[in-house]
């Protein structure tokens, strides 16, 4: 509904010299209006004028009629704030009821291709919780950035290339010796979980016991592309059960290869952008944001993860992509500015590369952290925690707050099922708008026609236009890559249509009162689903 307020707002600030940047939005107190603009302050700001008679020279420029307002008041320091028509709350309404499964939905991405790599684990073991809440935040990114009209690819990046896959091979050869009865020890820095246990006896299975003969050098490459094989394929299981799926996985190893790494060192060097010290190779990413200069390849000749990394993004870069936003764990902070700084450095276009950061996750049941796995060694995987939670909850759980914000995961309320359980209070309220058309023993879709808002109390308008918000919600969610934006909203939508559901009779009040209000439960129960369908979450009819 603010599409049309936004526009003729513009409309008048052309009327005064030509743009200027305002904002629009929903006052957190609704006794202030349905929406407030700081238009006025900010024309005063420009021509140095009084932002109060700014104000009143905005409004008498308004024209009402085109906008739908019902009325205009200049607040405070020069704020103007707007109530809207009825009509154009009765308009909303239609617009949710005939959009449906739609509703939300825009093509403000014009079809832009955007690239959004998350998760991205080292093939080392299982998912940890901290890898679920990447998961969960990607996907979600992803999901806001369809549903506003982008094309999306959702892309994993194996790091399978390094020192400790190095490890992880030999820790597997090492449970191979174990298992066939051989003294040997896990070597330093490598894996101690069960799950190579589990490997190396699949291994034995397919190969034979002679396997465990092999000599070692043989033994250790044919343990890495083993468990490699192994590894991904469990990453692949988890994630899909957790309803995670991608469009493309791409490897470290292929990098290297292919030439890809070479090929971006040299590009880097014809660009002028490295020099040589200490027997080392740098980059000059000082000259493009960073604090300091890098090192790519060190001086024992090994790359550092900066030059794959850069090759990567060359590749993401040269299909077509005209944005790319990564997933990174907020340890990887630091190293923002200076990927950014190397792609900017090879030309590529500033604010191309977005990263999105992922805290841990600390996981508590009864009040206490709950520090481990058997079968991981020393974490939570993922799978242990959405067996127990269920995925929906688990999934709400991630995206609840920012992604760079630390969360405390409680197992034992995740699992309720009370109000205290923010997605069991959310799927209750889609529930509840179900269960009263289950009572009137009509379907939601057969109940059509317009809402008499004169008819209604201020609690059915409240819920009305707080439906309103949610094409507002997908957007900006969509532009900060912030899918907590629809939680939050979510956990609203629900305290205010819990109220109005013990507050407004719906069956058997006046003919006109019940239809109007079978209308808004019908709307509200859209907006649950489609709010919770963005997130990859279900929308059950019963609890």
């Amino acid at each position: 509904m603010s599409e049309r307020l936004r526009a003729e707002l513009a409309r008048v600030a052309g009327t005064f010299g030509g743009d200027v940047a305002f904002t629009l939005e929903r006052p957190r107190d609704l006794a202030h209006g349905d929406l407030a603009t700081n238009l006025a302050m900010q024309l005063a700001r420009r021509e140095r004028t009084n932002p109060r008679a700014m104000a009143e020279r905005v409004v008498a420029a308004l024209d009402l009629s085109s906008a739908r307002l019902a009325s205009v008041e200049i607040a405070g320091p020069g704020f103007i704030n707007f109530r809207l028509a009825a009509e154009t709350l009765t308009e909303d309404l239609q617009r949710i009821l005939t959009e449906g499964a739609r509703y939300g939905r825009s093509q403000s991405g014009q079809g832009r291709r955007v690239n959004v790599e998350f998760v991205s684990a080292n093939p080392t073991g299982p998912l940890h919780v901290g890898h679920g809440r990447g998961a969960a935040l990607g996907d979600g990114i992803a999901a806001l950035l369809e549903w506003t009209g982008h094309t999306v690819t959702r892309e994993f990046y194996v790091n399978d290339a390094g020192a400790q896959i190095s490890r992880l091979a030999a820790s597997l050869w090492t449970r191979i010796q174990q298992a066939v009865g051989r003294t040997a020890e896990i070597p330093e820095g490598g894996y101690h979980g069960d799950y190579l246990k589990e490997a190396a006896a699949e291994l034995l299975t397919r190969e034979g016991a002679s396997f465990a003969d092999l000599d070692i050098a043989t033994g250790v490459a044919r343990c890495r592309t083993a468990v490699l094989v192994l590894q991904r394929a469990e990453q692949d299981t988890t994630l899909a059960d957790f309803g995670v799926h991608f469009d493309v996985v791409s490897s470290e190893q292929w990098t290297y290869d292919h030439g890809d790494v070479d090929a971006a060192i040299t590009r880097l060097r014809i660009a002028g952008l490295t020099f040589e010290d200490g027997g080392a190779l740098w980059l000059r990413t000082s000259s493009f944001g960073d604090d300091r200069d890098r090192v790519l390849r060190k001086s024992d000749g090994t790359y550092t993860y900066l030059a794959p990394d850069i090759a990567y993004h060359l590749d993401k870069f040269a299909r077509g992509f005209d944005h790319a936003i990564d997933v990174w764990g907020a340890d990887h902070h630091g190293y923002i500015p200076r990927m950014q700084a190397a792609l900017t450095a090879l030309g590529l276009p500033a604010g191309w590369l977005d990263v999105a950061l992922v805290q841990l996750v600390r996981v508590v049941r009864g009040g206490e952290e709950v520090k481990m796995s058997k079968r991981s060694g020393d974490f939570v995987t993922l799978r242990d925690l959405y067996e127990e939670t269920g995925v929906d909850a688990a999934r709400y759980w991630f995206l609840m707050r920012r992604g760079d914000s630390h969360l405390v995961f409680d197992i034992e309320l995740a699992k309720s099922r009370t109000d205290e359980n923010p997605v069991y209070y959310v799927q209750m309220a889609h529930a509840r708008m179900s269960g009263i058309f289950r009572n009137a023993g009509r379907a939601a879709e057969d109940v059509t026609g317009t809402i008499a808002l004169s008819v209604l109390a201020v609690e059915d308008v409240d819920l009305l236009k707080k439906l309103t918000q949610f094409p507002e919600i997908v957007a900006r969610a969509a532009i900060e890559s912030e899918p907590h934006r629809v939680t939050t909203y979510l956990d609203e939508l629900a305290r205010m249509s819990h109220g109005w559901y013990h507050a407004c009779r719906v069956l058997g009040e006046p003919p006109e009162i019940e239809h109007s209000r079978l209308l808004l439960a019908r709307a509200t129960r859209q907006v649950f689903a489609n709010a919770l369908t963005v997130l990859g979450i279900s929308a059950p009819d019963r609890m």
